[in-house]
């Protein structure tokens, strides 16, 4: 059966009984899927026209699920009231490793039917129009870096997230005899990938033992965004279904590489058929004065825009000079010591964001480079001189935010970001990013203890 479906097409195997149940989801904060299962013939009737409702307090919790203070959105005071969503039929597809599922991504308003604009998939929507108002189309794409364990999630828990197995022994970065081992479960994530419409280039071994990637191919951004978020999903579920774990932080283990989201972007005509940033004969490496201009307020926005890229307290970690993972803002032709890569020649021209990890929210990245992007065609800025020799070790060059703190510094002073999401959006996500270092604040963790117990 086809991984996409339409609406028909669905009602079809859903009379049929080929399909039970449907999964109603959105993206929350931190990108996971939230929602709820409902059975295949009450999709039908009610669901598809009329949406379903969850409670708005999904967008004000943390991962722990507590309901945390100081939101404007809701509150206890406010009464953690209903909001609705509504499918997005043009996502509706099969859940390939769930038997008889099929899942529709849905956006979600107040009960008086306006977007909630504090949504990540709004946000992302809300910076795809301003670019189509300027008369570009988005395409990105993304590479996202896992761990593979042989013990289960339930194992990794009972252990307390220390002395795990990972499935390899030794660094795996494109081993072919290794990632043969990993192959059961690698190759059930792409195939169920592929089941479900998430097309998939390629898988390899990564720089980290147990590290693997796997690619999806570019498409229009909120595609892209969809995409991503279900493909970190689905990747649980199969691990899950195979009795162990994967994870996609940025830094589980000082000693192993981080794990990157590398994020490809380019602009298009708005139909999305001509290529804008390539250039044939010698200029072809720098692209044209459209993709300088991207590019340029891409790396403006850096530092101003981190929180988008790096979410969580241990995305900062990841940022470790000679480990694949940026630590200077700078642009180069192929060069990986950079936050920015250019690479691809055609219509495949295009910049590499190097500086997200595996941990970010795909819709808030996106509508990030998005909105730096246009930040940066507006303003006219000058195209960035490239980058030639190992950024790591060059202090001229600013440096990407070392810290959440550091990077919630940055957010509130961006006037960009406030132009192009709103005050509310804004401080909806500076509230989170605060509450969230806060939290570790208060944590005696176990360097602490190993460091001070007995001899302080």
């Amino acid at each position: 059966m086809p991984g996409r479906l339409d609406l028909k097409q669905l009602e079809q195997l859903i009379r049929k009984g080929e399909v039970d149940t449907v999964l109603t989801v959105f993206p929350d904060t931190f990108g996971r899927l939230m929602g709820k299962r409902v059975v295949g013939s009450y999709f039908l009737d009610h669901v598809a026209d009329d949406g379903v409702h969850a409670c708005i307090y999904l967008f004000t919790v943390d991962m722990e699920m507590e309901p945390l203070p100081g939101f404007k959105l809701t509150s206890w005071e406010r009464g953690y009231g209903d909001m609705k969503m509504v499918p997005d039929p043009a996502t509706i597809r099969l859940i390939p490793w769930l038997p008889k599922t099929a899942l529709v991504f849905c956006d979600v308003y107040t009960e008086e039917g306006e977007p909630i604009e504090e949504a990540p998939r709004w946000m992302l929507k809300r910076q795809i129009a301003r670019a189509a108002s300027m008369g570009y189309l988005v395409k990105t794409a993304a590479e996202l870096e896992l761990y593979c364990f042989k013990d289960s999630f339930e194992a990794v828990r009972a252990k307390r997230h220390h002395d795990l197995t990972p499935v390899s022994g030794y660094l795996e970065d494109y081993h072919i005899l290794q990632t043969s081992k990993e192959e059961p479960l690698i190759r059930a994530i792409r195939n169920g990938m592929e089941g479900a419409d998430v097309p998939v280039e390629t898988s390899k071994g990564e720089w980290g033992r147990g590290q693997e990637e796997i690619n999806l191919r570019y498409a229009e951004a909120l595609e892209m965004a969809d995409r991503t978020v279900l493909y970190k999903h689905g990747a649980k579920e199969i691990a899950h279904l195979q009795g162990c774990a994967v994870t996609f932080m940025a830094k589980y283990d000082m000693a192993a590489a981080g794990s990157s989201f590398h994020l490809h972007s380019s602009l298009w005509d708005k139909a999305g058929r001509k290529p804008l940033f390539a250039t044939t004969g010698r200029g072809g490496r720098t692209g044209t004065p459209l993709f300088g201009q991207w590019l340029a307020g891409q790396m403006a926005m850096t530092r101003e825009l981190a929180y988008f890229y790096a979410p969580s307290v241990n995305s900062y970690k990841r940022y470790q000079a000679g480990s694949f993972a940026p630590t200077r803002i700078a642009a180069g032709w192929d060069n990986r010591t950079c936050g920015f890569r250019l690479c691809g020649e055609g219509a495949g021209f295009r910049v590499e964001n190097r500086i997200p990890g595996a941990d970010a929210n795909p819709y808030l990245a996106f509508a990030a480079t998005i909105a730096a992007g246009l930040h940066g065609i507006a303003s006219r800025l000058k195209p960035p001189k490239l980058y030639e020799g190992n950024a790591y070790v060059d202090a001229t060059l600013p440096q990407v935010p070392k810290t959440l703190r550091e990077a919630i510094a940055e957010l509130e002073r961006s006037k960009v970001a406030r132009a192009a999401f709103g005050d509310r959006v804004v401080d909806h996500y500076l509230h989170t990013a605060r509450l969230e270092q806060q939290a570790f604040d208060q944590v005696v963790t176990d360097w602490e203890l190993a460091r001070y117990f007995e001899r302080i």
